[in-house]
């Protein structure tokens, strides 16, 4: 089956979740609906024509290192030449430099497109442009004058170095060391593993940010700063000049993913030291590099719920196509379409229920990002970086998750069959895999939304989220629609489960630190699920204010996720607030 963008959906998701007409009015984004459809209209031809029918060769061709160089699938330069020279690689960067400064929700809307199409060839240009956030707003005027116009017309990628083979997520532990010189560049010397499109053929360079530590840094993470390393050096013409002393020395063998070169990266093996320029200030480079994987991390997400469209997309087709057993009031001797029976639909609006939940989670989130960007009056644009903080581990986490129980259920809708290379559900699965764990392991996000964000402002910023959750279910139980069933209840249930476990987490930071991290996981899912069906139930009141010729449709899904899977919310918050001794208990 080919690709097709989910442009209605997006659409709608955009509208009644983000609330684009409102920043469109408001003069926060400068941009209009009928520009946005069109972005996303064009960006689904290209990804459905393009990008899609390399995405399984890719997979069986994989990407390969051969005498030294990395040689990606057939027709992936082309496809990355014709993605650069549509401008799609600019399409939110900073106009001084080439980009077209569209809204963090347009370009996220277009990362889910191509993640979807073609999941091993979205990696590369997200990357770079976590490494184009970073650069843009730390790097020196030089370095920006001299590599910012080339990274984002997509003539350069740009890479992500965090971690080496002793440290994972703990970067304070990390060795690979920064010797300044006389004249202010920095010679690398160190091993970076995990490093996505660490090397390629696709460009004439590639821009790595690499994390190192001075000679005299303090310990732990304070005393890490941020290199931008290219492949090669770059004259003062701009013209590339000699090979840097950095290569990949291997690719992993992975599960999946298997087109996108994931390289082992080694600084330094002539001895000279790769030359790097100092991005930001000397020590500080962490916080930079939360820029980046912040950035990294939202898209992560998005890209969970590409993964999950796509997966949904070919189970729905399937379940079309494939006949077994019979349906209701069918005869004896005709086979029925699968998609008549009761568990096959109850899979299939799973997933789709989970697919549009996770996209709405991470619009808004972007949307928190824009506003925080381009809103008129600071408190706003606070209130909004704040949102956005508390947002960005929900995205990445639940988002992630819910992309490989998604291609997990599209293998199960499959049969026998989704375990079979062949019809493509499997490939799903395993490029669904790797979402959960990088760019900071939903654990990780978990953790993070526990101790750092749900504590912001004293945790006035979730408590006043939640409340404007709360606001939602009461316009649908005040709305009275037949139609929506039980919607409001079940959503006031997990609203309500939300707000008691936040409170009780808050409580538990203070004097019983384990007993909240013991529930870390199971809040954040919680949080996911009263969040992504409030926005589904804000879709559903939309369509019934404006009279959508989907509604029916529409409604159905909000009310299906209300009813059937948001129901979970309640036994997730007794889970967080009673579960914790059970897990401290047991033996290590």
């Amino acid at each position: 089956m080919t690709y097709r963008a989910p442009v209605d959906d997006i659409v709608f998701a955009l509208k009644t979740a983000a609330g684009l007409p409102e920043l469109v009015a408001n003069g926060t984004v400068e941009v209009d609906e009928d520009t946005v459809r069109a972005v996303i209209e064009e960006a689904g031809r290209f990804a459905s024509e393009v990008l899609d029918p390399l995405n399984v060769p890719g997979d069986r061709t994989g990407s390969r290192l051969v005498e030294g160089k990395v040689v990606t699938p057939p027709g992936w330069k082309e496809a990355y030449e014709a993605f650069s020279e549509g401008g799609w690689s600019a399409l939110p960067c900073p106009p001084e430099y080439g980009g077209q400064g569209l809204p963090e929700m347009v370009s996220m809307a277009a990362c889910e497109i191509w993640n979807s199409a073609n999941l091993s060839f979205g990696l590369c240009p997200l990357l770079t442009q976590g490494a184009i956030d970073a650069l843009w707003l730390h790097g020196s005027e030089e370095l920006k004058k001299t590599y910012l116009p080339k990274m984002v017309s997509g003539e350069w990628t740009g890479t992500m170095n965090l971690t080496e083979p002793h440290v994972g997520s703990d970067l304070g532990h990390l060795t690979t060391k920064a010797v300044k010189q006389p004249d202010g560049t920095y010679r690398i010397f160190g091993t970076k593993i995990f490093i996505t499109y660490g090397d390629h053929e696709l460009t004439d360079n590639i821009i790595h940010m690499v994390l190192a530590r001075l000679p005299d840094a303090p310990p732990g993470t304070r005393g890490i700063s941020l290199f931008l390393v290219p492949k090669y050096l770059v004259n003062a013409d701009g013209s590339l000049g000699a090979r840097n002393d950095l290569i990949a020395a291997s690719l992993e063998h992975k599960l999946g993913i298997h087109a996108s070169p994931t390289a082992v990266m080694k600084y330094g093996e002539k001895g000279e030291g790769a030359i790097g320029y100092l991005v930001g200030e000397e020590n500080r480079g962490l916080n930079t590099m939360f820029i980046m994987m912040n950035a990294a991390r939202l898209a992560v997400g998005v890209q969970g719920v590409a993964v999950a469209e796509r997966a949904t997309q070919r189970a729905h087709d399937y379940a079309n196509e494939r006949k077994q057993g019979r349906g209701p009031g069918t005869p004896a001797s005709v086979m029925s379409p699968i998609i008549v029976h009761p568990d096959i639909k109850r899979n299939l609006l799973t997933m789709r229920a989970l697919t549009q939940a996770a996209r709405a989670i991470c619009l808004v989130t972007a949307r928190e990002a824009d506003v925080a960007h381009g809103a008129k009056d600071a408190d706003t644009r606070a209130k909004a970086a704040a949102r956005a903080a508390l947002l960005t581990p929900i995205a990445k986490a639940f988002s992630t998750d819910i992309g490989m129980e998604v291609a997990s259920i599209g293998v199960q809708i499959h049969g026998g069959m989704g375990f079979i290379e062949e019809t493509g559900a499997a490939q799903h699965y395993r490029d669904a895999r790797i979402l959960p764990i990088y760019e900071g392991t939903n654990g990780i996000q978990a953790i993070d939304l526990l101790t750092r964000k749900l504590p912001l402002e004293g945790g006035k910023v979730a408590e006043a989220y939640i409340g404007e959750l709360a606001q939602t279910v009461a316009e649908v139980k005040a709305s009275n629609r037949p139609e929506f069933g039980r919607m409001g209840e079940r959503l006031g249930a997990a609203v309500e489960a939300l707000a008691v476990a936040s409170r009780w987490l808050g409580g538990a930071l203070q004097k019983n630190p384990e007993a909240a991290l013991a529930g870390a996981q199971p809040y954040l899912r919680l949080f996911g699920l009263a969040a992504g069906g409030v926005y589904l139930a804000r879709g559903a009141l939309a369509v019934v204010r404006d009279g959508a010729s989907d509604s029916a449709n529409r409604i159905a899904i909000a009310r299906f996720f209300a009813e059937n899977l948001a129901t979970a919310a309640p036994g997730l918050a007794d889970t967080v607030t009673t579960g914790a001794d059970t897990v401290i208990a047991a033996a290590e």
